[in-house]
């Protein structure tokens, strides 16, 4: 790997218009100017896998055949438009469920005639971003012990050391050892850590792995501009809690959430969103992450409100009727979409869930997840706004069909419900968290206590 130790656009006078992207598509004239920054790292001694520069009809077959690949994403940077350094994000087979929390950073390299701008901190920033936003909880990397400024910058953007391997790669005929790097992206990983036990005295109960965390999302559900909570999904049956939303996401930051989780209803109902100045403000007040869902049917609806500040967009009713939607909102926003699964006794619920289909919860999951969606938030409807608990036993069926995380919702109304939810878990680990609504709002479960016992 090839670096640009300065990581910010910051004193680069004169460098011009300095970009980096996921490149979704590129042109004949981005093909040559990545073959050519490509062959330039090359004969600068690294940043490749080739040692010796391959020419533009070698490498350009190698990109084309890249972009065709579903578990890699290839990431680009610019100076005016024109490419001048590449890398890719490798995701790991849908058959390798073992090592499904990483994700591995290859071929990252930035041509000599482009460096000291800050292109390689741009280009690294962008890479952590989107594999943060894709749910994976680590990044991995292994680099030559020769290539000193990439190895500075990775160090520079939190990557730790953890391994060096003494036979990496023989170059001129000389053996060059390999570092290898991991970050870590989630503040809160849901994973533990595994190490030798330290002595202690026998008590009798068996060795227990350290509880994961849970993420607690906490609802806005906007009904009239104003913050309500539904019964089992019925309009008529609301009850208001907030007339300003901003207000609201500012106090469930404060209280330390991580992330709000945030429904249009009355775009749900409406098929197109209806609330758009509420969840502006929710926006604008926010400190942390949101994710919106409801009335989102098109690509142009999506792109608004990604541009707009929201982290992740929740599909729901489209996820059944209009699938190459979501497929192509995926493929276009990677780790930024969420699909949204609510059932009534285990089949699909759409429209506001005022329409039921035959489809079973855990057939659209799969589909969802060949989709490509970061997540999928699971609500079973007959429970929601009832504070009677989850439907724990259809959410553990989902999160061990499916490969990507489940966010639990509807029914949580109180801390042994919470506490439930922590157990069953431990046996279907791809439970990532939960949405809580009513139960918060009347004051049944304290954000500490809740907090406390997902920890």
């Amino acid at each position: 790997m090839n670096g640009d130790m300065n990581g910010t656009m910051a004193g680069a006078e004169g460098a011009g218009d300095l970009a980096a992207e996921r490149a979704q598509s590129l042109t004949e004239d981005d093909y040559h100017a990545l073959c050519e920054a490509t062959d330039a790292a090359i004969l600068d001694g690294g940043g490749f896998g080739w040692v010796k520069p391959q020419g533009r009809t070698v490498l350009e077959r190698y990109f084309r055949g890249v972009m065709l690949v579903p578990e890699r994403s290839l990431f680009v940077v610019r100076q005016n438009g024109t490419i001048v350094g590449s890398a890719q994000l490798v995701r790991p087979p849908r058959n390798n469920e073992a090592q499904a929390m990483g994700a591995g950073l290859m071929h990252f390299h930035v041509a000599p005639y482009a460096r000291r701008l800050g292109l390689g901190g741009l280009l690294l920033d962008e890479i952590v971003q989107c594999a943060r936003a894709m749910g994976y909880q680590f990044l991995n990397l292994d680099v030559r012990e020769s290539q000193v400024a990439a190895i500075a910058l990775f160090r520079s953007r939190g990557f730790e050391q953890w391994g060096t391997h003494p036979v990496y790669a023989l170059v001129d005929s000389r053996i060059c050892r390999g570092l290898y790097f991991v970050k870590r992206l989630q503040e809160q990983s849901r994973l533990t850590h595994y190490a030798a036990p330290s002595p202690r005295p026998d008590t009798g109960n068996p060795d227990s792995m350290t509880p994961r965390s849970l993420t607690l999302y906490p609802a806005i559900d906007l009904k009239d501009g104003a913050c309500v909570r539904l019964r089992r999904g019925e309009m008529d049956d609301a009850t208001v809690y907030s007339n300003d939303p901003g207000a609201q996401a500012r106090a469930w930051c404060e209280a330390g959430f991580r992330w709000l989780h945030v429904v249009d209803l009355n775009g749900a109902f409406a098929g197109r969103s209806a609330n758009t100045d509420a969840v502006r403000q929710i926006v604008a007040n926010a400190t942390v992450p949101v994710q919106l869902g409801g009335g989102l049917r098109d690509m142009d609806g999506i792109a608004a409100w990604l541009e707009a500040g929201v982290t992740r967009v929740i599909l729901g009713s489209v996820a059944v009727k209009n699938p190459d939607l979501v497929r192509e909102a995926c493929q276009a926003f990677p780790g930024r979409i969420v699909a949204g699964i609510d059932a009534r006794q285990g089949r699909v619920a759409t429209e506001g869930w005022a329409e039921v289909s035959d489809m079973q919860a855990t057939e659209l999951g799969l589909r969802m997840q060949d989709a490509g969606v970061a997540a999928i938030i699971f609500t079973e409807i007959t429970r929601d706004g009832m504070l009677e608990g989850l439907d724990l036993e259809q959410t553990a069926q989902l999160a061990n069909t499916v490969s990507v995380p489940v966010i639990a919702s509807g029914g949580v109304g109180s801390s042994g419900h919470l506490a439930a939810l922590k157990r069953v878990a431990e046996e279907a680990p791809g439970i990532e968290g939960v949405v809580v609504g009513r139960a918060l709002y009347d004051g049944r479960i304290s954000p500490a206590e809740a907090l406390r016992i997902l920890a």
